[in-house]
């Protein structure tokens, strides 16, 4: 147990550095609202992009090491999906973070794992009145859904922890960020640490948005065009769970895109169509290796390789409610393994936990 003055230190650092994000965030707003780049923001027919911030800085990742992606950000640390949660990421070494896309009522796409949002806000406080029931992908979904707010409701909001175990210390402090307001806090932190910060966005429930009037696809790309990201080259990758999405996609933008698969068998044949419109796959981590220590890895990892398509995997927790018991408490033991096994890519709700395995095998 630490001392009264170890603990007294440690929590005067953690208020500098919430400070430090404090003072960074609201320097990030001043900048989107200058610039033009808020939520209702529209790109000027004809105009240029601003020069990227990524052309002539580092890459978004070190060559010949596994990508680390912040799942939702450092969401083991912070509310997910808050520009807190992206900016404490990126400190801690991410190369990449993920913004999960969901559209309001006015058609301003927002960072949310899922567009029913009693989970993650306080919204049930706010408006309780609001609460319905709705049919999303064949499931019946009950609570608050970002289509049925504009923006400006949404920004009432804040942001909670949705899992009772982890710190619940942040709640209430961090509003829901718009993609433009994402995709400017990457830009503002690799000027700030010269290299680019990638951004890797999955959209929520394509075809159900589509359905309803509220599409996706074309505002995502051109949020991405906004900020001169509609790139080949560009530190950007597209994720979808809908391959229709991804095909769709695959003739509007060059960008790559991940198709995001959580179970299931891929032949030989199913990867040689995936390939045909996506450029890597994102598994789910017992895809590769089971849960415990007497399951043996597969193959698919060589399988999708052969198809010529990158594997990134998913997701990271070093907590005992998700770490597999094959790894015996050791979640470095699983990058280690997965490594081993010639993964491209890892999404991590611990960035830091995650780079720190990897400098222990010399990654880094």
């Amino acid at each position: 147990m630490p001392s009264t003055m170890q603990t007294t230190n440690v929590r005067t650092t953690h208020a500098r550095r919430d400070l430090f994000l404090g003072i960074l965030l609201g320097s990030l707003c001043l900048f989107v609202t200058a610039c033009g780049g808020g939520a209702g923001s529209r790109a000027t027919p004809g105009a240029s992009p601003a020069s990227p911030v990524w052309m002539g800085l580092a890459p978004a990742a070190v060559p010949g090491r596994p990508l680390v992606i912040a799942h939702r950000g450092a969401s083991g640390h912070r509310p997910e999906h808050t520009l807190a949660a992206y900016a404490l990421a990126v400190e801690q070494g991410a190369d990449f973070i993920e913004p999960d896309l969901v559209s309001t009522r006015d058609s301003v796409l927002v960072a949310r794992h899922e567009n029913e949002i009693g989970g993650t806000t306080d919204v049930a406080k706010r408006f309780p009145s609001r609460k319905t029931r709705k049919v999303i992908d064949g499931d019946t979904v009950e609570g608050w859904f970002t289509e049925d707010f504009t923006l400006a409701e949404l920004k009432t909001l804040r942001a909670r922890e949705r899992l009772p175990f982890r710190s619940q210390a942040y709640n209430g402090q961090f509003a829901i960020p718009t993609f433009d307001e994402v995709l400017a806090l990457a830009d503002s932190l690799g000027r700030q640490r010269g290299r680019a910060v990638g951004v890797y966005p999955e959209t929520k429930h394509p075809s159900y948005h589509r359905q309803i009037g509220l599409p996706l696809e074309e505002r995502l790309l051109a949020a991405l065009r906004r900020h001169g990201l509609d790139r080949r080259d560009a530190p950007v990758f597209i994720q979808s769970f809908e391959d229709g999405n991804l095909r769709t996609l695959r003739g509007m933008t060059r960008v790559p895109l991940v198709y995001l698969i959580g179970a299931g068998r891929l032949d030989a044949a199913r990867l040689r169509d995936i390939a045909s419109f996506a450029d890597a796959v994102g598994l789910n981590q017992r895809m590769v290796v089971g849960p415990d220590s007497s399951a043996r890895p597969t193959t698919v990892i060589q399988d999708a390789k052969a198809a010529g398509l990158r594997v990134h995997v998913w997701t990271l927790r070093p907590e005992p409610a998700f770490l597999a018991k094959r790894y015996g408490g050791d979640s470095a033991a699983e990058v280690r393994e997965l490594v081993g096994l010639g993964v491209d890519g890892f999404f991590t709700d611990f960035p830091d936990v995650t780079v720190g395995a990897l400098r222990g095998l010399g990654s880094l």
